[in-house]
């Protein structure tokens, strides 16, 4: 029999390797609406460090979103499980909720955000609150219970855009700019000076052509081509904003905390102040602009034979849209009859240069984006699949040539820059999308002792062309990808199959591109400043890429509260879909118009069903019935929830897939 003394001992023992040996990480708390939550380590040193799963009461005091520290204390389960030990940076200091009045003088805030449940005292408050209102509530203490105050109100649930506004704040954005910034923007000049354009080779002779969409009004990019004997000459000018927005001035300061421009559904949030995004920098027709411009000589096969990137004076000959260049490729000439001989020799170049990119086995994932159109109060009344034109593919090619161009010009020239860079899936989630191929008689390989290459995909997406199966397996072919980001080292770019690529081609609504735009210059005007100019590249593309990605949160997440706004008005009506995903609680079904939303297990009443992970299905254990990804399926619509941007499906009975897809 074991004496206390010996269990002491033990217990004691036990405690002394918990304090040496437990393992301490730093990441990021992600709460579950459950309650529970993990923490994702901010550094993973292979595929098989998971996120540690923390209860509730292991929190700690730390909120969704916080940056902690987490002491493992299981390690025996699929992810370890750990307590968080100590908060190491808040970061919902400011949080949009609703108030309500609760008594005279007391106040109740709801954070929009379901996953902060603490609870928020606001001492005091002076503003109106006959009805429900959204505020931003500021964080004055982190001592629970926590109190704030309110610093800015949003407007009531009513006011049109306040929805919109509300993910804007919840993500830290404001569109207003500074008044310093503001003050700056103001001084800048509305035409360029004489002096500047005496300095530059002009090139208002030539017949530029700007190509946007209708509502466009930051036109950054404009384009001028024409036949030379065998050859062919293109010319991509880009608004020279670098001339504008110099280095350590509020102007450059503001760019670079923003990142990039945001696209919310009813709105433009600009990187830039409209005096240069819509004015001085916008390539507006019919007057002078500074701009970079990237001149090509290309082969009779669209190769890039020779080059030139210098500065130059624009002045744009014409303003066009997608649709009038897509008209005018249809045959329809007469509107654009005078820039018919640009534009045909735009269309053969873009023929010509997308032939280089799939023999060279560029990926191309067409997935249709969704277009909401909203009416004057903000209400979504069309939601439809965004089609792309050849009009808009054409740029697309000169932006591609050019941004390939500047990359293989600063590697080979050695100019410190910045690279647009996407590497190579990891093995693990080729692994993955080869088991859901299987399914398709599939298999996606690179070849014994080869590495994966663009081609190998391309391979893939060429085979499931036009059937039932292309979206799905395209959307999952491109989740198998790495996330393209941006880096002071050319590691090529796997998507592209280019192993020269950079952004170039936007300055007025990326960052990164002034940067290089930048670069160049100081290149070319002053080189002994290169090495100086180059020391804090990892952090901007550190942080561009952070802030590209937010952007991209922030436009997902307000098509997802429009799309659930959208499909409040059908209601218990059928529709048609594909199932897109599977999940251990039920799976996702995608509508014709880009829509999906959840069917969940539980509202399957037929049969007791199982997550069958290796075979993305879930299948019914008496009936043996099973829903796969790619299956088609017919819906009810049984709730669209706005709040939680959350659509949510049931399954209408004696509908099989084979018959949807007989149909």
């Amino acid at each position: 029999m074991k004496s206390k003394r010996t269990g002491k001992f033990l217990y004691e023992t036990y405690c002394d390797k918990r304090e040496k040996d437990f393992e301490e990480v730093i990441g990021k708390l992600s709460v579950n609406l459950a309650g529970y939550g993990f923490v994702i380590p901010e550094e993973k040193n292979s595929p098989k460090d998971t996120d540690i799963f923390v209860e509730e009461e292991n929190f700690g005091g730390a909120m969704h979103g916080d940056l902690v520290k987490v002491r493992i204390i299981d390690n025996w389960r699929e992810n370890a499980e750990g307590e968080i030990v100590e908060v190491l940076q808040h970061v919902n200091k400011k949080i949009v909720g609703m108030l309500k009045k609760s008594g005279k003088k007391r106040f109740k805030f709801y954070p929009d955000n379901e996953k902060i449940y603490e609870r928020i005292e606001i001492p005091k408050f002076d503003g109106d609150i006959s009805s429900k209102i959204k505020v931003v509530v500021e964080i004055d203490s982190w001592k629970r219970p926590l109190k704030g105050h309110v610093v800015e109100v949003l407007g009531t649930l009513r006011d049109a855009g306040v929805d919109v506004l509300s993910i804007l704040r919840e993500h830290g954005v404001n569109e207003d700019f500074p008044e310093d910034v503001q003050i700056e923007a103001s001084k800048i000049e509305i035409e360029p000076s004489a002096e500047e354009i005496s300095k530059r080779i002009d090139r208002r002779n030539f017949k530029i052509v700007t190509i946007d969409g209708e509502d466009a009004k930051d036109l950054d990019d404009g384009v001028f081509a024409e036949k030379r004997g065998e050859n062919f000459f293109l010319g991509v000018y880009i608004a020279d904003v670098s001339h504008y927005v110099r280095p350590h001035t509020p102007l450059d300061s503001e760019a670079f905390n923003r990142g990039t421009s945001i696209y919310p559904v009813d709105r433009v949030v600009p990187m830039l102040p409209k005096e240069l995004s819509n004015g001085i920098c916008s390539l507006n027709a019919g007057v002078d602009r500074l701009s970079m411009a990237c001149e090509m000589i290309l082969d009779s096969e669209g190769n890039v034979a020779g080059y030139k990137i210098f500065p130059t004076t624009i002045h744009v000959f014409r303003r066009l849209s997608y649709t009038q260049v897509n008209n005018f490729l249809a045959g329809n000439r007469e509107e654009l009859a005078d820039c018919a001989e640009n534009l045909d020799v735009l269309a053969e170049i873009f023929r010509l240069r997308q032939k280089i990119r799939t023999a060279r086995g560029s990926i191309d994932f067409d997935l249709p984006e969704t277009k909401i159109k909203l009416d004057g109060n903000g209400k979504p009344v069309e939601i439809a699949k965004k089609i792309r034109g050849t009009g808009e593919m054409i740029i697309e090619e000169c932006m591609l040539a050019a941004n390939e161009t500047v990359a293989r010009h600063t590697v080979e020239k050695q100019i410190p820059s910045l690279y647009r860079v996407h590497e190579l899936p990891a093995d693990e989630k080729v692994e993955i999308l080869n088991r859901l191929l299987a399914h398709f008689s599939l298999h996606i390989s690179a070849g014994r002792g080869k590495k994966i290459q663009p081609k190998d995909f391309q391979r893939i997406l060429k085979a499931v062309a036009g059937q039932k199966s292309e979206k799905v397996i395209s959307s999952f072919a491109l989740r198998t990808m790495q996330q393209a980001r941006y880096s002071p080292e050319n590691l090529g770019h796997f998507g592209l199959a280019a192993e020269f690529y950079t952004h170039f081609t936007s300055p007025i609504r990326r960052y990164p591109d002034l940067i290089v735009h930048r670069m160049l210059k100081i290149f070319s005007e002053e080189p002994e400043n290169l090495s100086k100019a180059a020391e804090n590249l990892k952090s901007i593309a550190k942080k561009s890429s952070e802030l590209e990605r937010r952007a991209v949160e922030i436009e997902r997440e307000t098509v997802d509260l429009k799309s659930a706004e959208y499909m409040q008005g059908f209601i218990g009506k059928k529709f048609d879909g594909v199932i897109s995903s599977v999940t251990s609680f039920g799976f996702f079904v995608e509508l014709e118009n880009g829509i999906d939303g959840l069917v969940r297990l539980a509202s399957l009443f037929d049969d007791y069903y199982d997550y069958v992970e290796s075979e993305f299905a879930i299948i019914g254990r008496g009936t043996g019935r099973s829903f796969h990804i790619g299956d088609s399926v017919r819906v009810r619509l049984v709730e669209a929830n706005i709040k939680l941007r959350r659509i949510t499906f049931e399954l209408v009975p004696g509908v099989a897939a084979k018959d949807l897809i007989a149909e």
